[in-house]
């Protein structure tokens, strides 16, 4: 099927809709197009979006044009709807917008304000690009980096919230615990000393080194529990979507602290 996009006075709408029709069948717009109807700043608005993805199954065989990729796909997510067209969720529109050679900056810019801008989870994301083999390309690695460091800091700025708008105890921000004279024994992004209790942000991402991860913080906890040091570990996405729920885990932890039996000394440092 050969397929010619009209000009003049065609808009970027009219191209989004006619690169659906194009396709039909099971379809959905991904890539740069998706992202400018998510509403990305990032993103060009749909007047400036010179190739139109569109994402359809794997056994369906449209062609690509001049002005629109098909991509295919043995996974389809479930589309979103967007001024009624059907359009891949944020982390699939991202994969496919970084896939193809970029620099990275566009790719950085693009990750980071969707993680940044509450579009989607810095894991969701990490794990989209792994499954698209995205991971080892240079322009990739280096935005997944910044996509990390990102969704870092917001992770801290929805535990500040909570903590401060759920009516918590202040607790010491950003310590290192150790042993007097001892051995270090980990880092925590809060701590109440009184109750020792601390709260470890659980922002790891799916990499190829997640398993030694989910090790190490399993030791992490275990050794600081052994030592009488309740840990509680939050994510991102329930600091965001449960932030109540989340502060009555911490407070209850808190309150426990009365019936358990006194921690070991531990010395708190500035991180």
């Amino acid at each position: 099927m050969n397929y010619d996009i009209p000009t003049g006075t065609e808009t970027g709408m009219d191209r989004f809709r006619a690169a659906v029709r194009h396709v039909r069948g099971e379809a959905m717009l991904t890539g740069l197009a998706a992202l400018s109807l998510h509403r990305l700043a990032t993103a060009p608005p749909p007047d400036l979006v010179e190739r139109v993805d569109v994402l359809v199954p794997r056994t369906r065989r449209p062609r690509s044009t001049d002005r629109i990729r098909v991509v295919r796909t043995a996974r389809p997510p479930l589309p979103v709807e967007i001024d009624g067209l059907p359009v891949a969720p944020v982390e699939r529109a991202l994969a496919d917008a970084v896939a193809e050679p970029a620099d990275a900056a566009t790719a950085r810019r693009l990750l980071t304000e969707a993680v940044g801008g509450g579009y989607c989870e810095p894991g969701v994301v990490v794990r989209e690009l792994s499954r698209a083999r995205l991971l080892g390309r240079p322009h990739v690695a280096d935005a997944v980096d910044a996509l990390l460091t990102e969704g870092r800091a917001v992770a801290e700025r929805r535990l500040y919230a909570m903590v401060r708008g759920c009516g918590l105890p202040e607790p010491l921000w950003n310590v290192d615990l150790r042993l007097p004279g001892g051995p270090h024994l980990g880092a925590l992004d809060a701590y109440w000393p009184a109750q020792a209790v601390a709260v470890e942000l659980d922002t790891r991402a799916a990499r190829r080194d997640e398993d030694a991860l989910d090790t190490a913080y399993t030791r992490k906890r275990e050794h600081l529990e052994r030592l009488g040091v309740t840990v509680v570990r939050l994510g991102p996405r329930g600091l965001r979507e449960a932030r109540d729920q989340q502060a009555t885990v911490v407070r209850t932890a808190l309150m426990a602290a009365a019936d358990r039996p006194p921690a070991a000394h531990v010395v708190v440092l500035p991180r």
